[in-house]
């Protein structure tokens, strides 16, 4: 495949570190949820914290990289599944950053502000409010399971243009050469 039809490598780098955070964010979200009170339960919500401002950050770096680096051409496709794939990443896009501002909200209403890495405080954007972590708790939790579809569905149409379609399309994506 010619450099042409592939994504830099900083969209390349970007995505698969996007793609490894969101999926270990996400392990752990199902793990920590259910332990009770302890100082690991403590620990890994302080983790998944990081995580998710992590994949807050990578997620503006991402978009800013795609907003000012033209993607390859499309492979060409039937125009529903092209018009599905382009709805697709802008929905993978809308939840990279709805998923961890609604945990930061959650956090902040729930009262335990958010301290990246242990060193940077970062500021409480709504205030406390019990109803309002209850709420937000829910909505983040639902659009965590939203993004995982959402992500299921990205890989499984990646697979279908691997071993289906045979276009070529995996590779433009894929780390290393092609």
């Amino acid at each position: 495949m010619s450099p042409a039809n592939r994504y830099t490598s900083v969209a390349i780098v970007l995505h698969w570190l996007l793609a490894l955070a969101i999926v270990g964010a996400f392990c752990v979200g199902l793990y920590m949820a259910d332990l009770p009170f302890s100082p690991l339960r403590l620990k890994l919500f302080n983790w998944h914290k990081w995580a998710g401002v992590g994949i807050l950050a990578l997620s503006a770096l991402r978009l800013l990289w795609r907003l000012t680096h033209r993607p390859p051409a499309d492979i060409p496709m039937p125009p529903l599944q092209a018009r599905a794939a382009h709805a697709m990443h802008g929905l993978l896009y809308l939840a990279f950053f709805a998923v961890p501002l609604l945990g930061w909200a959650y956090s902040s209403a729930a009262g335990f502000p958010i301290v990246w890495f242990g060193v940077l405080p970062l500021p409480d954007f709504v205030p406390k409010d019990k109803a309002l972590a209850d709420l937000f708790k829910e909505l983040h939790e639902l659009a965590a399971y939203g993004l995982a579809a959402l992500v299921l569905a990205h890989v499984g149409a990646a697979l279908k243009h691997y071993f289906v379609d045979r276009d070529g399309l995996l590779a433009r994506m894929w780390p290393g050469r092609a």
